[in-house]
């Protein structure tokens, strides 16, 4: 689950490195003319057989690991959330776009029907699951947010946003034991993750006691 009040601000982040960043390692792959590589390249990374998503998405978790400052960070991070936001085929794209308009406009319950039928549709897709959850998170739903971000990690147990959300959940609810179990998977998977760090250190302090 995306943070709060960052939801938009991620989405359109990822949005925006989403096609261009997987182009190139599908364009070697395939030696066309330029000018046809050209036209193809925005919906290559789409087209990823699901054993190549994997191995980028296991290359890229740990360069985000051994990332050597803040600026690699977010880069490779972007990478990550472009391949989360593939959508699997373009209905599943063009509810996701409506669903995206509709929080735009405040228009909370219409985005949550939205991604309600993507997920009927393609129940794979863990980013519907993630929006989703984030949507209820907003609501302050949080039993129907706990049900999906519990979809999200089974699918994909490294999903960063999907943790942060589970502790902020968590924290708000008062169990701050696992809301630190939560925030500290979530550190393991990206040590980049803004304002979590400070999480873990006031909660660790209060659960864990101080250091003497």
């Amino acid at each position: 689950m995306t943070v709060r009040f960052r939801f938009a601000r991620t989405l359109c982040l990822a949005l925006a490195l989403g096609a261009a960043g997987l182009a190139p390692a599908v364009a070697q792959d395939d030696p066309a003319p330029p000018a046809k590589q050209q036209k193809k390249l925005p919906e290559a990374p789409a087209k990823l057989p699901k054993a190549d998503r994997t191995k980028n998405l296991d290359f890229l978790f740990g360069a985000l690991k051994a990332a050597p400052d803040e600026a690699s960070a977010k880069h490779v991070e972007a990478r990550i959330w472009a391949i989360w936001l593939q959508t699997p085929s373009d209905t599943a794209a063009l509810l996701m776009a409506r669903a995206k308009a509709a929080v735009d406009a405040q228009k909370v319950d219409v985005a949550i029907k939205l991604l309600d039928a993507v997920i009927k549709l393609r129940p794979d897709y863990i980013e519907a699951w993630n929006r989703r959850a984030t949507l209820y998170y907003m609501q302050n739903d949080y039993a129907r947010s706990l049900a999906d971000i519990r979809e999200v990690l089974i699918r994909e147990p490294r999903h960063f946003g999907a943790l942060a959300g589970l502790g902020m959940i968590m924290q708000d609810v008062g169990d701050e034991k696992r809301a630190l179990e939560a925030y500290r998977k979530a550190l393991a998977v990206n040590p980049h993750l803004e304002k979590i760090p400070d999480q873990v250190k006031a909660l660790t302090e209060k659960v864990e006691g101080r250091d003497i």
